[in-house]
Order: C-alpha cells, then structure tokens, then sequence
C-alpha cells in the first residue's frame, strides 16, 4: 500500500504562486515522514493531504503572514502549526534540506557532500512577539533583534544556520555552527569568511575540529561596492533568504522557529531549482 502523503497531493488545485508546482511535489512528497496511522504507529488517518500542508507552510514564509491568518482554502491553520512544530522538532526539515542540496549538487556536477564552505550572518529587526531573552543590539548595524548566521556550500546553498540575540559576535556563534557543521558534514575541511571571523577562531577550527578558515578581506584602498571572491555567494543566499518576507523580520517567539522559516525557504528555492533538470 502506498504511503497516504502520496495519494493526496491531487486534492487541491494550485492557487497562489508560492503554492507547489506538480514537479515540485513530486520531490517533496517522497522525504516527508509516512502518517503514524500508516506505520502502526496508532492515530487516525490525517484529514488533510500533505501537499496542502505544505503549501500553506510556503504561504506563509513566503508572504509573512500570521499563522492564524491563512486563507480559508488552506486546512486549519492550527493543523498547519502543528506540522511546522513536529517536522522541526524530528529534524525533518533539515533532512529535507540537505537532500535536496545534495540532488542539486549532483545535478550540477559536483558531489554530494561538499569540501568547503562559506559562512557569514545577517542582523534582522525583531519583532514585539520577540521575547527579551532572545533578543539584542548589534551597535554595528543599530538594530535591536536577532542575527542569523549561516553556512552554505560554493554553489550558495544552506548547510545549516544558527539563530542568536544580535548582541552575539560572528566569531562567538561561529563555534557552535562549525562544530554542527563538522558533526553533520564530516567532509568540509576549509571555510571561508569574512573580517569579522578573526581571532581565537581560527586557531580553535584547526586543533579541534580540523578545518582551515580562510578570512577574504576587502581591500583598504577599495571605494565603493566590490564583489569579494566568494564571500558574494553567501551574501546571495542571505539575500534570497530576505526575499521571503516572514524573514526580512523576526517574529518567531522562539530562535529555533526562525531557523525553521530559513530552512523552508530555502527548501521553496531547491526544490524549484530542481524541477529545471527534469
């Protein structure tokens, strides 16, 4: 018997433009979790087909609305939540993520696992749900809120991102990602980053996990915009992350909830590039 997920994509029509093409759901369907129902793991079936789940989980990064505000053609935006939630406390968006990033990849004639990667971090506003606890002020960019660091690979996309107060220094959250990094990608063995990566760092990624960190600096007598080399291809993917507006700002009551909305928007972003090699 085939998984339900898979039979219920076909229950709703396509409608707003951050909603799932059919190519897309082909991809997508196969990585989410079978309903418990279907495993023996006890429960009823699920109401609600996959697809539309997941469309309204696009919705709403894509369009930074409420939870509660979800068009009525979508299922109940409790039900909605409540996918987010349990997807993200499995790790399941993630491993989505990263198979996804791993198909592209060999789509683009590279290995799976990458060698090298590239991290840097954006400052957001916080938004008043924020709670205080979580929240900061990075006197370099004047912004009260949260940061977000990241680390992709040299084609730009995610391999995982950390969410702090924006009180935390580049080099201070960096630790904690790179260890996830070397934990989760055991091949990545160089790192490039910009200035704001110096010091104590780059001695602590060498003896303890192994990995070089490389720091591309502007040059002083440099005026104006330049396109720095590789140190471009992060900025690029902290500005796709942006164009998704539930990510021009925070507003997630929870750090681990924004890095959710990171990953799926850029789980949108992979799996629509995927469709252009079928």
């Amino acid at each position: 018997m085939a998984p339900f997920h898979q039979h219920a994509g076909t229950r709703r029509h396509r409608r707003y433009p951050s909603d799932t093409t059919d190519a897309q759901w082909t991809i997508i369907d196969p990585l989410l979790p079978d309903p418990a129902w279907l495993t023996g793991s006890g429960g009823r079936p699920e109401r609600h087909c996959r697809r539309s789940i997941v469309d309204a989980i696009f919705y709403v990064v894509d369009n930074g609305i409420k939870w509660r505000a979800l068009p009525a053609d979508f299922p109940p935006w409790s039900t909605v939540y409540n996918h987010f939630l349990a997807w993200e406390k499995a790790a399941i968006t993630q491993d989505v993520l990263d198979i996804l990033r791993d198909r592209v990849r060999i789509a683009e004639g590279r290995r799976a696992e990458p060698t090298a990667a590239i991290i840097d971090s954006a400052t957001v506003k916080a938004a008043e749900t924020v709670g205080r606890a979580s929240r900061g002020y990075d006197g370099g960019k004047k912004i009260n809120g949260r940061k977000r660091h990241i680390a992709v690979d040299t084609l730009g996309l995610l391999l995982g991102v950390l969410v702090t107060a924006a009180s935390v220094q580049d080099r201070v959250a960096a630790r904690p990602l790179l260890h996830w990094l070397k934990t989760t990608s055991g091949r990545i063995q160089l790192v490039w980053a910009d200035g704001g990566y110096l010091g104590t760092l780059l001695g602590w990624a060498t003896h303890v996990l192994h990995i070089t960190i490389e720091i591309v600096k502007r040059n002083d007598d440099t005026t104006g915009f330049v396109v720095l080399p590789r140190r471009w291809v992060v900025e690029r993917t902290l500005a796709w992350i942006v164009r998704h507006r539930r990510c021009a700002r925070d507003y997630e009551r929870l750090p681990q909830h924004h890095e959710a909305m990171v990953r799926w928007s850029i789980i949108r972003i992979t799996s629509r590039r995927l469709t252009q090699h079928t």
